[in-house]
């Protein structure tokens, strides 16, 4: 968790560790000018100069290594090495400008609040680094720039006080930015287990609207769903006068098929049949299995002369399907009902039951033939097309 935290917040704390750095030179390189306002071309003053150039190129060194690539900030040597410059730094100004003792005190106690604050993800660190600067310049004030006892024990104090502030801030912000992070992770799962729980619903609720519409077996449309076409395209055909018609068609002794080659071919045989109907309708029109060996084929735009023609197309595509072994005995033929939507008051259901009624004349005349139904008006069903010599 922690090497995923730190990867996930390496371009915020190298951002942060740059300015650090950045401040950080450029205010120990503009001290330089107090320092010549108060010493002078003097070798005192050479001496801090060189000093404050180091740790500005310290510093420079470190930005320009993070920009490079952010992961350095992740390392220990280079910000350990760039932070131990600067506070050594901070230390050896006590003996170059003892006088300054009053100034240095305020400067280093920024410093050590700085250290905990401004270089994150570094508790240990921050604790040993800002622990060195804070002994370091108590030593370097009692030999070089000594205070009065009371004012010495009241600097001792004051670094220690800093010091506990700083660490407490310091923990206390990194749990926080932990505790934030670990919320993020959860809020980032959770958003993951709802979606893919809504993916799964959404694939449900698809299996559910395909298995209210389509048949499992052939992968036509169902009963119910054709009737919802067909009745469209029923007020379709009502509204613009445009012709309608309704073929009808179911195997010819289709038991005999399931008794002779058990459930198993009879379900490849409608297979088959579904697809030597695909063959020959067109893309609007809207064709179903009905239940069984029964089906059914909407011919939109089609009137009832060329239905028949349809019908007989697929009557030949049935005769013509060959099985692979062990069903290349099966044979299949079947019979079609023809009715075209005659009035403005005829249902898709009523066309369909006259065509039905001349699928069943079909049937009783021997099977394997293409009937068209008589219109509504009345007469009988008009003559059959197709071989009638194979059942006789």
């Amino acid at each position: 968790m922690e090497a995923r935290y730190r990867k996930s917040a390496r371009h915020r704390t190298a951002r942060q560790t740059r300015t650090a750095a950045i401040v950080a030179a450029v205010m120990f390189l503009l001290f330089a000018l107090s320092d010549y306002a108060l010493l002078g071309s003097t070798g005192a003053f050479y001496a801090l100069l060189t000093l404050r150039l180091t740790v500005v190129a310290a510093c420079t060194v470190l930005v320009l290594a993070v920009m490079r690539r952010p992961e350095v900030v992740d390392w220990q040597w280079p910000v350990n090495l760039t932070i131990f410059v600067g506070l050594t730094g901070i230390i050896l100004i006590v003996p170059l400008r003892p006088e300054t003792i009053a100034t240095q005190i305020p400067a280093v106690i920024v410093a050590v609040l700085a250290q905990y604050l401004f270089v994150p993800n570094r508790v240990p660190w921050a604790l040993a680094q800002s622990l060195y600067l804070s002994s370091g310049f108590f030593v370097a004030t009692a030999v070089w720039a000594p205070l009065p006892p009371g004012q010495m024990l009241s600097l001792f104090l004051l670094l220690i006080l800093v010091n506990t502030i700083g660490l407490m801030t310091l923990l206390r912000l990194s749990h926080l930015q932990r505790e934030q992070f670990a919320m993020l992770l959860d809020e980032r799962e959770t958003n993951q287990r709802l979606s893919k729980e809504i993916d799964r619903r959404r694939r449900l609720e698809q299996e559910l609207l395909w298995n209210a519409r389509i048949d499992e077996l052939t992968g036509l449309n169902n009963r119910r769903h054709f009737f919802e076409l067909a009745d469209r395209e029923v007020r379709v055909c009502h509204a613009t006068r445009i012709p309608f018609s309704l073929c009808i068609f179911d195997l010819d002794h289709f038991k005999a098929v399931n008794d002779s080659f058990g459930h198993a071919g009879g379900d490849e045989a409608l297979v088959a049949v579904a697809a030597a109907c695909q063959k020959v309708v067109r893309d609007q029109d809207v064709l179903a299995r009905l239940g069984g060996e029964e089906f059914v084929v909407a011919l939109p735009g089609t009137a009832q002369d060329a239905a028949r023609e349809v019908a007989e197309r697929i009557r030949t595509e049935i005769a013509a399907i060959r099985f692979p072994k062990p069903l290349e005995e099966m044979r299949l033929t079947a019979t079609l009902g023809v009715a075209e939507v005659a009035t403005s008051r005829e249902t898709a259901q009523q066309a369909l039951q006259r065509a039905d009624a001349a699928l069943y004349t079909g049937k009783r005349a021997g099977r394997n033939r293409v009937v068209v139904a008589s219109p509504v008006s009345g007469g009988q069903p008009e003559s059959a097309l197709g071989n009638t010599d194979l059942f006789p």
